[in-house]
């Protein structure tokens, strides 16, 4: 995936809990192409989320629109027969797109990729965002702006590009109407069958483990998982003081619907001051200190060492 259309996809994804349950909610939708697809790799693949949520999937191969996850079970959300023939429509103007940027720079040898994503957010049941940009080979190539309106080109080869989706002035004002319009009200329909599952909260299980390498300082490991929505606050601390951590911070998905993420800050070996974890989260009436106790763990070595003798 290209990082910066990735990027995007994580802030839509970060921005979630920040309110309470009127919002925000955002509707997405994030194509790849593929010059040269490999076993397993579609040439065109086409995913729709519902905030972090993916909640449906199409591509080249199955050429079906087919719901993901919870929505899979959900009966009058889509017409996913209609959906299937909107994404093949898709898929082939995509795919030019991709030849036209290859042609333009020659690049018929090597495997190219070309990514779109586009969507919008409603927030407090109003309006606040729409976006829709693509990406070649991992770099920007052309975004719409809604305010001119007008396709802005990012990338040389993205002017040609621009001139021929602005041939006709329709062209310009559809894309505008479905940013504005067309957009949040689907996402309004979806969110009729999908609030439930989007507003739920589940709270981190936390665990906290140490590990000593020979002649290195010991390293302390905070992992918060099963956890939703995605934003999530972690670090260590020592009595009146946030330390400073040497990894983790990120967020991933577990691959069930909910998130892990993890801190890890090093202290001398011989260190016997507490430290404790702090974890921060919307599903907490208040955030959890997680202590680590040098004095039991040092008590497990011990006996582990006496069982081995």
């Amino acid at each position: 995936m290209a990082p910066v259309l990735l990027s995007l996809l994580l802030l839509l994804g970060a921005a979630v809990p920040e309110e309470t349950q009127a919002g925000p909610y955002s509707l997405s939708f994030l194509y790849t192409g593929l010059s040269r697809p490999s076993k397993g790799f579609p040439s065109f693949q086409a995913t729709a989320y519902l905030n972090d949520q993916p909640f449906f999937h199409y591509d080249s191969e199955g050429r079906k629109a087919e719901p993901l996850g919870p929505w899979s079970q959900v009966e009058g959300m889509e017409d996913w027969e209609k959906e299937s023939e909107l994404q093949k429509a898709r898929e082939d103007i995509f795919m030019v797109t991709l030849k036209d940027i290859m042609d333009h720079y020659k690049d018929a040898e090597g495997s190219h990729t070309f990514q779109g994503m586009f969507g919008c957010e409603l927030r407090r049941n109003k309006s606040s965002g729409a976006f829709w940009r693509y990406a070649y080979d991992g770099q920007d190539f052309i975004e719409f702006n809604k305010e001119i309106p007008a396709w802005v080109a990012l990338d040389p080869a993205a002017l040609n590009t621009k001139q021929k989706w602005e041939a006709e002035e329709v062209y310009v004002q559809q894309a505008k109407a479905y940013l504005e319009e067309e957009c949040p009200g689907m996402l309004q329909r979806y969110l009729e069958y999908s609030r439930t599952h989007l507003d739920r909260q589940v709270s981190p299980s936390v665990s906290v483990t140490s590990h000593v390498a020979p002649g290195k300082t010991r390293t302390l490991k905070c992992l918060a998982y099963d956890f939703y929505p995605r934003g999530i606050r972690l670090h260590w601390t020592q009595p009146g003081n946030v330390q400073e951590t040497e990894s983790g911070g990120d967020v991933l998905p577990n691959g069930n619907g909910s998130y892990q993420s993890w801190v890890v800050v090093g202290v001398p070996a011989q260190d016997r001051a507490p430290h404790s974890c702090h974890v921060e989260h919307s599903s907490l009436a208040q955030p959890l200190t997680i202590p680590w106790d040098a004095r039991q763990e040092a008590r497990a070595e011990g006996n582990v060492g006496a069982q081995a003798q």
